[in-house]
């Protein structure tokens, strides 16, 4: 078997060249490809005395494969005397690599669709160069992206939902599936004041950077020593929380449901429902600066690292359940931590931080894992009665 190039790996070269968005892109930088020269892989001196029917038949097929021309070389063969080899192919114009693929049609709606968006928003032009292959994959869509790129630009910070965005046409399921890319395409039009650069690009950061009213995050809580006009568990939106100043002592952070829900009763305390790295919505709360706060997460390196990240809002926080005995009594229930993370917390106790350098340093075991949910119940309900024993901060 040879590598000598064929007409298949001409056809694709070409199709690499699209599939990359060169080609497309080539229409909107008149960048000057052609006549486009493809060095070719042929037979060597040695290959040809061995080979030389097998070559006649490849230089055959390539002379036959249409859609380019060859460049010829002339060479002195010891055995074999002159002959004539193809060292390169030749694409003369755009039409011939086009039809060598088959991307005519393409092309042709892809100067379409540019025309029409750089009609519209000529800013889109080097956006349009860049991710030509974009225009095209969202072919159907441009009507409706244009009218909602128009209804952003003559509505900078409307605070509304995206549900009220009135754009004829336009449905909000429509704006909801393309968040990615009207997000790529405002950050390309709008004034560089339309737009709230804190927050992040893409469909996580959307109705914050373009001035939209997000969904409100919330804060789920269970008050652990009776109930509230009959409620037990609640969610309310982060700043009806932080105006509450709940009439608790004492509040625990857990971050798995079922040990929400089954959390013991302890007097003048709640429990929260914890969102991992973000305690954002928490640190509003001024309230709980006075508070003593209990957090329980798994005993692995991002559970001690999320007691370090609340700690930066709380600097009072307490670990609950997070200690070596606790560790050591559930050896049987270990389990592995998928991608430990390795920095150092400065915010930790040392009882805390001694540990924690143990997973990450596997001095106990590899990635070791406790998760907080393995902890057995009666476990929990001793510890807390230990914590109840202790006097509250400033007492």
């Amino acid at each position: 078997m040879n590598s000598w190039t064929t007409p298949a790996d001409l056809r694709a070269k070409v199709l690499r060249e699209w599939e990359r968005g060169h080609l497309l892109a080539d229409v909107m930088t008149g960048a000057a490809r052609y006549p486009w020269r493809i060095p070719l892989k042929v037979p060597t001196a040695a290959e040809l005395s061995a080979h030389f029917d097998e070559a006649r038949r490849w230089l055959r097929v390539l002379a036959e494969g249409g859609g380019y021309r060859l460049e010829y070389q002339e060479i002195n063969h010891r055995q074999l005397g002159r002959n004539r080899l193809p060292v390169a192919a030749w694409l003369d114009s755009e039409p011939d690599a086009l039809a060598l693929i088959g991307k005519r049609r393409e092309v042709a709606r892809f100067r379409q669709l540019a025309d029409a968006i750089v009609q519209s928003f000529p800013a889109l032009a080097g956006w349009i160069a860049r991710r030509p292959l974009r225009v095209l994959e969202h072919s159907d869509d441009w009507p409706g992206l244009l009218d909602v790129l128009g209804w952003f630009a003559t509505h900078p910070y409307a605070n509304v939902y995206l549900r009220q965005i009135d754009v004829p046409g336009v449905h909000s399921k429509f704006i909801e599936r393309h968040r990615a890319l009207i997000g790529e395409l405002l950050d390309q039009v709008l004034p560089p004041d339309a737009i709230n650069r804190s927050a992040p690009g893409g469909v996580a950061g959307f109705e914050r950077r373009y001035g939209l009213r997000g969904k409100p995050a919330l804060v789920r809580f269970r008050l652990l020593d009776g109930d509230l006009l009959g409620l037990t568990d609640l969610s309310v939106p982060a700043d009806e929380f932080a105006r509450l100043s709940l009439p608790a002592r004492r509040v625990f952070i857990t971050e798995n449901e079922i040990n929400f829900l089954a959390f013991p009763c302890v007097p003048d305390s709640l429990v929260i429902f914890g969102a991992g790295y973000g305690f954002d919505p928490l640190a509003e709360a001024g309230w709980l600066a006075d508070r003593d706060i209990y957090y329980w997460g798994d005993i692995d390196t991002h559970g001690f690292a999320i007691l370090d990240q609340l700690r930066g809002h709380f600097p009072q926080a307490h670990s609950l359940l997070m200690d070596r005995p606790t560790l050591m009594a559930h050896r049987p229930l270990w389990g592995r931590e998928d991608t430990p993370t390795q920095r150092d917390l400065n915010r930790l106790h040392p009882d805390e931080a001694s540990l924690y350098d143990d997973l990450r340093h596997d001095r106990i075991a590899p990635a070791l894992r406790l998760e907080q949910e393995r902890i057995s119940y009666a476990w929990v309900q001793a510890g807390l009665a230990g914590y109840e024993a202790r006097k509250p901060q400033g007492g």
